[in-house]
């Protein structure tokens, strides 16, 4: 008798499970995965699937972020609201400060930094900035009586002078980078940080142009150095972790804010805003 052998089963194997009376089994095709609900691996979903915009702010920077007793109030305080507004989301306000800044983004303390934050590179390395919304640089503010004796770093940067300076952002970083004579002076609270200037105890603080402008109206004894020519150049942005279609929609939304004139309507708002009512 002759066998037919298939090339899926060897002739010798075939006649042996022939002769023992075995049957051969049809292998059965592996069970179809079963279908699972996608996983949302962007913070923006995330966002949108819990509702709410966590947004990290300082509170100590006028006319950007400033809390008064009662809120949050500023310019920064404003574009949070219209971008949570635009994703349909709540907005919740979280307490940040600068020296725990970066350490509170990592820590998933918040979706988005607003608080006039500058671009630096050591930020740069550990997360994601948007596209900039205002752009600006430091300079110092002083005694009215002493503006023309700061107009230059080799004017500042001698033993004598005093630079008073708010610990852990980008005022810190460039007045260590600018000085090496100067004493530089801590001062933990950018609230009261210029009231120093005014009562003898620092003779200048260099910071953000558009902050000078609105601290020597608020101090008249006070006044910017050449603001419209400051010192370096920076940009005010949004601060979010390394994900890129967070970034993709903030940058698409401030790029239509900015083309509307909202960004400009709120900047005029708060430049003029009566700071001194704001429980200072």
């Amino acid at each position: 008798m002759t066998f037919f052998t298939s090339r899926l089963c060897p002739p010798l194997l075939l006649t042996g499970l022939l002769l023992s009376g075995q049957t051969i089994a049809a292998v059965a095709p592996a069970p179809a995965p079963i279908a699972t609900a996608p996983q949302t691996s962007n913070r923006l979903d995330q966002i949108l699937q819990k509702g709410v915009l966590r947004v990290g702010t300082t509170g100590d920077y006028k006319p950007f972020s400033f809390k008064t007793a009662q809120q949050f109030i500023g310019f920064d305080i404003e574009l949070a609201e219209a971008l949570a507004s635009s994703l349909g989301v709540k907005l919740e306000l979280v307490a940040t400060t600068w020296p725990t800044l970066m350490a509170d983004l990592q820590a998933d303390r918040f979706d988005l930094g607003i608080s006039g934050i500058s671009v630096n590179l050591e930020r740069q390395k550990a997360a994601f900035f948007s596209h900039p919304y205002q752009r600006d640089g430091k300079t110092p503010i002083t005694l009215c009586s002493r503006q023309q004796s700061f107009q230059t770093l080799e004017q500042i940067d001698h033993s004598n002078v005093r630079v008073i300076v708010n610990p852990g952002g980008t005022n810190e970083v460039f007045t260590r980078a600018s000085l090496k004579q100067a004493q530089i002076i801590m001062h933990p609270d950018n609230v009261t940080i210029f009231q120093q200037i005014v009562d003898g105890k620092a003779d200048l603080m260099m910071t953000d142009a558009i902050e000078t402008r609105i601290q020597e109206k608020l101090h008249p004894q006070l006044c910017a150095v050449h603001p419209d020519q400051p010192f370096n150049f920076s940009e005010k942005t949004v601060l979010m972790p390394r994900d890129i279609v967070l970034k993709q929609y903030v940058d698409q939304w401030l790029h239509q804010d900015l083309e509307s004139g909202q960004q400009a309507k709120r900047l005029n708002k708060w430049l003029a805003y009566p700071w001194q009512a704001a429980h200072l």
